[in-house]
């Protein structure tokens, strides 16, 4: 094999993969490496027991329908040249954000929850209809927008706390590297694509996402070599010349695009950098559920369900193992067309890393047994109905992210430094996925594209 490249991408995740077929498009030599055997990264799929089970995908935020312009999804199709049609994707039936004496609903279509928003909070009209505004105006995506807290931001539109926090709860959860806020540029890009846009599921789930991007790859040329971790980035005074595989394989290119997260690629370089991204605190655990019975049979038409027990939203690492007073509830079976042949439930709960890292192989076992209890509590306070026993159960932790991810503390959403343009103190090494700052499959990919496009094929690139 001929091992210099134009571009090696390092992480086979959806940005790297998005990236990979961009520049294989334009014919340059480009070269995916992933360290385990399939691709997908945090966005994977796994077979237990007869079972085809997704991992990070609860739904693809960002719908968009076919020939809608203008949309991020839209932009990705045309840029990745995939027909719409391919994904095959089923409209969700509708969520809800559920807090104590409040329940929002909400759907793809935005005037769902702006009924629902001026039913239960009237006096806040003027204010929510001032922040949709200011949303449709925002230009999310500049590389130059500083930072801003969000929620400066939003409390000077909408006075209500509980409506605020109703708001914030699936935008944090479902992205948000910072604790209690985020930036108001991911606030937007969360908004847009879960208010504005909505959920939806490829049939056949994340499989058929990494299935097509793999095949559009490798029909440009492009190659990837699984079982390939990175062991170290190497420049030579501060310019990108390759990298260094767990072999000892040494393979040289002009520049570099890596997925894994700002803090694990500074870990990775040769030279020694004045920079020190920080690590981001936000992991989780996940319970699947699987039922003989399917939600529908119990009258359940949930989608996806935001819970939370507090009036306010603590979106933190917890200083317990993992926080069962929120989490977020998805129902699988309860898209557009359900192609599942069990009913089936996900529970995600906010979790501590360091505290699930220091557990014996026998505490372990038994705080899972706990997460489980909490997750079964949780079903039956939102579907008494729901009475029967799970089939099956499997549960992820901290510690499981870490392991398949290798992201530093297990965190989901990266670090709380993003690098907007991509850029590194390195020349030629570029940061893509969500320390780009691009959120979600959809984010993902087209942070790929972005920056493939800006530093790889832009005429004058650097």
């Amino acid at each position: 094999m001929n091992n210099v490249y134009d571009t090696i991408i390092i992480g086979a995740g959806m940005s790297g993969l998005a990236a990979g077929i961009r520049l294989a498009m334009f014919d340059k030599k480009v070269l995916i490496l992933e360290k385990h055997t399939i691709a997908g990264g945090l966005n994977s799929f796994y077979a237990r027991k007869g079972r085809k089970l997704d991992v990070g995908l609860h739904a693809m935020t960002n719908f968009a329908k076919k020939g809608e312009r203008g949309k991020p999804l839209t932009k990705l199709l045309k840029q990745l040249r995939i027909p719409y049609g391919e994904l095959a994707l089923n409209e969700q039936q509708g969520s809800k954000i559920i807090f104590p004496d409040t329940e929002l609903s909400f759907s793809n279509d935005l005037n769902v929850f702006t009924d629902d928003v001026l039913e239960k909070f009237p006096e806040e009209k003027d204010g929510f209809m001032a922040l949709l505004e200011d949303i449709r105006n925002f230009n999310e995506v500049s590389l130059d927008n500083p930072y801003e807290s969000a929620k400066e931001r939003v409390a000077r539109m909408i006075g209500d706390e509980n409506l605020r926090e109703m708001i914030f709860c699936p935008l944090l959860i479902y992205g948000s590297a910072w604790e209690d806020d985020m930036d108001f540029s991911q606030f937007v890009i969360m908004f847009k694509s879960i208010f504005l846009e909505g959920f939806s599921r490829p049939e056949g789930g994340v499989r058929r996402v990494i299935s097509l991007l793999m095949k559009k790859y490798k029909a440009l040329g492009g190659e990837v070599r699984f079982r390939s971790g990175v062991n170290e980035i190497i420049s030579e005074n501060s310019v990108i010349k390759g990298v260094k595989l767990e072999n000892g394989e040494v393979i040289t290119a002009s520049k570099v695009l890596s997925s894994i997260g700002y803090p694990e690629t500074v870990s990775n370089l040769n030279e020694k950098i004045e920079l020190d991204p920080k690590v981001g605190k936000l992991s989780f655990t996940e319970t699947i559920l699987c039922y003989n019975k399917k939600p529908k049979d119990f009258g359940v038409e949930d989608t996806i369900v935001f819970y939370n027990e507090n009036q306010k939203y603590h979106y933190r690492r917890p200083s317990t193992l993992f926080d069962e007073k929120s989490a977020v509830v998805c129902l699988p079976n309860n898209f557009e067309i359900d192609d599942y042949e069990d009913g089936m439930i996900r529970l995600t709960f906010m979790a501590n890393f360091d505290l699930w890292n220091d557990l014996s192989p026998e505490e372990y076992d038994l705080e899972k047994e706990k997460v489980l209890t909490a997750s079964k509590d949780i079903v039956r306070k939102l579907y008494p109905q729901m009475d029967e026993e799970p089939n099956f159960v499997d549960i992820f932790t901290p510690t499981t992210i870490k392991k398949f991810t290798s992201h530093h503390g297990g965190t989901v959403y990266g670090s709380t430094d993003k690098s907007r343009d991509g850029r590194t103190p390195i020349k030629g090494l570029y940061i893509i996925g969500t320390d780009q700052g691009f959120l979600g499959i959809v984010g993902a990919m087209l942070s790929g594209i972005s920056m493939a496009n800006l530093h790889c094929l832009m005429e004058g690139s650097n």
